[in-house]
């Protein structure tokens, strides 16, 4: 399969009304942090709060709700309030798991589009007990491309600032700003564009400083654009050469300047976020990337892998310019490169100077500053994760598309801790508030607490 196929998840759940289990702790406002865009404020998918490290349906779950539709985007949370996005059929429709998706491939080439409108929808939820606040639909438009079975019609995330919550559905084209009422504040078309092999789009909204970007690498006219978060004015945009690819952009705030990040396909990118002026540009770097980078102040961390084999791992400095290629190494440069230790679909997680790459069930450590290997372990039933990794308390979580959560003690020594378990299928990464998880499969929200 190619690495495409591997971007979203599946059907099934155990519970569909929401509750309160007497496993959880009270909820207190006062400590929630916000968590507005894929894999948290800094992008990397470390969490300054601390959730429970041991759950299950019966343990620290705090509320689980049902979501209609189907959505591989990630929650996101601003204050007190979760936001969703989600694409509702008018037949129930939702997408399939991995073996069901394997399946329906020869379905999917030769099928098509939809022949009817989806709801593109916002929704808000409480953090506090998962109850409804409202629901926001952005548009009903029949999708001019189709996806694979395993993929959704809303799959990036949704950003929010405090203020406003802004949705990118680029199977429509639309990306809209919503305030925290659920009202339409703007809305842009930006193209809908046909990706590769019809798998579908899942690069995520950015954001920084009021301002909007979306990264669209797609099979016709790839770009990315940066938005006015107040007005959705085009603030500028660049026209890319690359085709699809499926890594979210991240802002990189580094110890020397602000960096916007994007993967594409053959190449990495980093802009100015106020101008759109390239800072540098690395070549070299193989087809398009699944998984995204993750960060530290002192440099990036990145790579993909194909169907057949793994790129290499690369560590990019923080002050880096020009053209940089995979010979240029350097302390200011190319700081490191490891081959054959590149993430496959999950992106990996960097936390206290040790980098954790996961890829086909197998955890590698690596030393930060040298990309030296401390080990390479397999984890047990870690062979289907496509989710994100996550760090929280000294912590490396890793979600399988089964619902089961590998947690591994960060340090120098492979030491993995007992596993969680909510059943369902899951492919969206979580969202870390606070003292608050929360877990999206593919029809239930749960929050452990």
């Amino acid at each position: 399969m190619p690495a495409s196929y591997f971007r979203q998840a599946a059907l099934f759940s155990m519970l569909t009304v929401p509750f309160c289990s007497h496993y959880a702790p009270l909820f207190a406002a006062d400590v929630v942090e916000s968590w507005g865009s894929f894999r948290g404020p800094e992008g990397n998918g470390v969490a300054s709060g601390t959730h429970p490290d041991a759950w299950s349906m019966e343990r620290n779950l705090a509320w689980s709700v049902e979501v209609p539709g189907g959505g591989w985007s990630s929650p996101i949370v601003a204050g007190d309030k979760v936001f969703v996005t989600t694409a509702v059929a008018g037949d129930g429709t939702r997408p399939k798991g991995f073996g069901e998706g394997v399946a329906s491939m020869r379905s999917h080439f030769m099928g098509k589009a939809p022949t009817e409108p989806y709801s593109f929808e916002v929704h808000c939820m409480s953090l506090k007990d998962g109850s409804l606040l409202w629901k926001q639909q952005v548009i009903s438009k029949k999708p001019p491309h189709k996806v694979h079975p395993s993929n959704s019609y809303a799959t990036e995330s949704p950003v929010a600032d405090g203020e406003r919550v802004y949705a990118y559905f680029a199977a429509v084209g639309i990306v809209s700003c919503l305030n925290q009422n659920g009202q339409t504040v703007w809305q842009k078309d930006v193209g809908a564009y046909r990706t590769s092999s019809d798998f579908g789009s899942g690069s995520s909204l950015a954001i920084n400083e009021g301002v909007v970007f979306v990264q669209c690498d797609n099979e016709e006219k790839s770009f990315l654009i940066a938005l006015d978060g107040k007005t959705g004015e085009e603030k500028w945009r660049i026209d890319r050469t690359g085709r699809t690819s499926w890594s979210s952009p991240i802002i990189w705030k580094n110890k020397i300047r602000t960096e916007l990040v994007v993967c594409g396909a053959g190449n990495v990118t980093a802009y100015d976020p106020g101008t759109g002026e390239s800072l540098w540009t690395l070549s070299g770097t193989g087809g398009a990337f699944s998984a995204s980078p993750t960060c530290d102040e002192s440099r990036i961390y990145l790579g993909n892998s194909g169907r057949n084999s793994r790129g290499p791992l690369i560590a990019v400095a923080a002050g880096a310019g020009g053209e940089l290629t995979l010979e240029s190494i350097g302390e200011d440069q190319v700081v490191w490169i490891e081959d054959a230790a590149a993430p496959g679909m999950c992106s990996p997680v960097v936390v206290d100077g040790r980098l954790y790459v996961l890829s086909r069930g197998i955890l590698s450590c690596h030393d930060a500053a040298t990309g030296e290997r401390l080990y390479r372990e397999r984890l047990k039933n870690a062979s289907s994760v496509t989710s994100s990794l996550w760090a929280a308390d000294g912590k490396i979580y890793a979600l399988n598309e089964s619902g089961e959560t590998s947690v591994i003690e960060g340090g120098d020594e492979f030491a993995q801790l007992p596993s969680n378990e909510t059943p369902g299928l899951y492919w969206s990464t979580p969202a870390v508030a606070g003292e608050a998880l929360i877990l999206r499969g593919a029809k239930m929200l749960h929050c452990i607490r």
